[in-house]
């Protein structure tokens, strides 16, 4: 009996410390799926993003959800977030590493694909036969660098 209320303890304290900054004071979150969700693109050409949870500016955990409409190609860049998973919604996701656009190094991650993007791995993607839409969970704060395309 005792090594099994030690045990629970234990789990509880491990539990409490490995809960995210200022989440004990976050409250609850809830999003309903007919919920409407306030998409907005940072520049023109840009998948478009709305934020579930935490701020991605801020230290900390986020959620979010992307919106890649139909066709966009998003040029070879990196974030600064510590390690990023994906989790395409709806559609497929065309998403390839390297630090140059080569469509051959496209893999084709169809609606429940589950991904990860390192920090400050060179990638690019593609919404090539439709409307994508993909949640987005990492730690903050967020940052997206360009990589240059050489001709």
């Amino acid at each position: 009996m005792f090594r099994r209320t030690a045990y629970l303890l234990l789990t509880a304290c491990t539990i409490g410390l490995s809960a995210p900054a200022g989440a004990e004071n976050s409250g609850l979150v809830v999003k309903l799926p007919n919920d409407p969700l306030a998409f907005k693109a940072p520049l023109a050409g840009l998948p478009q993003t709305a934020v579930l949870y935490g701020d991605p500016a801020k230290p900390g955990l986020y959620v979010a959800r992307v919106k890649f409409p139909a066709g966009i190609k998003v040029m070879p860049h990196t974030h600064t977030d510590e390690v990023r998973t994906i989790l395409v919604l709806s559609g497929t996701m065309y998403f390839g590493v390297g630090e140059q656009w080569d469509e051959s190094k496209l893999q084709a991650y169809p609606a429940g694909t589950f991904f990860t993007e390192p920090a400050n791995t060179p990638h690019f993607a593609w919404a090539k036969d439709g409307e994508v839409v993909a949640h987005l969970t990492s730690i903050g704060p967020s940052g997206t660098k360009f990589i240059a395309q050489q001709k």
